[in-house]
């Protein structure tokens, strides 16, 4: 079993080693880089790449570990022992399974990504530890042992937003994704418009980089913005004459809003713009 990229993902080399490399080792596969650079969109892709179901568990500042394994509805046992409910004798009734059961009693191997894990509490990693390692966890409540039936391929996405503990860290095999070049970017480009003008293409590929480079941005544009910017140029036919030349020192883009994310980066392109213009 290999992940070598699909028609719908364009995957480097390192990374495909990487995802391999996790695989064989049966760790999780830590990935970091940037925002837009296709982290958690990887984890689709391998699913699909080697034909495996996708579990996905999205990570929120007040997610906690134990959600991934289950949860125990308190509240719906004891409203059902008010009614008299003859459910409320097998406490298992009021189990809710996390998605890390989901994956460990799948019949088959299954993907379970483990997204943007740093926006959590900073123990939140620590408390996945075991569970992680050995695939398994104890429910309390039942007084019984969940085990992986097939472990799954785990992929656990950060954005670098807090450090993750070096326990955590020594159980993964760790892959950060660099921003891509020129020309792994024009196929990444053609997967989504293959039809597009190589004038046009070139053109703001040129405008992209560049403002990218501009020091100081607080967001530099990513692969999803190129996309979404490559799209409305491609949607209102912008002739390539609008763009050809151009150069962000003295003008900003035309459809600024798909590349640029707050005012800070659109003033700052405009006083640049400005103030090269009073040089002439």
């Amino acid at each position: 079993m290999r992940f070598t990229g699909t028609s719908d993902y364009v995957a480097t080399e390192e990374l495909q080693m990487a995802v391999n490399a996790a695989i064989c080792l049966q760790k999780p596969l830590l990935i970091k880089g940037e925002p837009g650079t296709g982290k958690t969109m990887l984890a689709e892709q391998i699913s699909a790449g080697l034909g495996l179901e996708l579990i996905q568990w999205h990570i929120k500042s007040t997610t906690r570990a134990q959600q991934g394994l289950y949860e125990y509805d308190a509240v719906s046992r004891l409203r059902d022992s008010q009614l008299g409910d003859p459910k409320v004798h097998d406490i298992s009734n009021y189990i809710l399974k996390g998605k890390l059961w989901q994956a460990f009693e799948a019949d088959k191997q299954v993907v379970l990504l483990i997204d943007e894990i740093d926006k959590a509490d900073i123990e939140f990693p620590n408390d996945l530890l075991l569970e992680l390692d050995k695939m398994e966890f104890y429910v309390y409540e039942t007084r019984s042992i969940v085990k992986a039936r097939t472990r799954p391929i785990v992929i656990i996405t950060s954005n670098n937003e807090k450090e993750l503990p070096d326990a955590f860290l020594r159980r993964c095999f760790f892959h950060f994704i660099k921003f891509p070049d020129a020309v792994t970017m024009e196929k990444i480009v053609a997967v989504h418009f293959p039809d597009i003008k190589k004038e046009l293409l070139a053109q703001a590929m040129d405008i992209f980089f560049d403002v990218r480079k501009v020091p100081g941005l607080k967001k530099r544009p990513s692969t999803s913005e190129l996309i979404d910017w490559l799209k409305l140029l491609m949607a209102d036919d912008i002739p390539e004459e609008v763009l050809k030349n151009q150069d962000v020192k003295s003008a900003i883009p035309p459809l600024y809003g798909a590349l640029l994310k707050n005012e800070q980066d659109v003033h700052l392109l405009e006083k640049i713009a400005f103030m090269h213009r009073a040089k002439r």
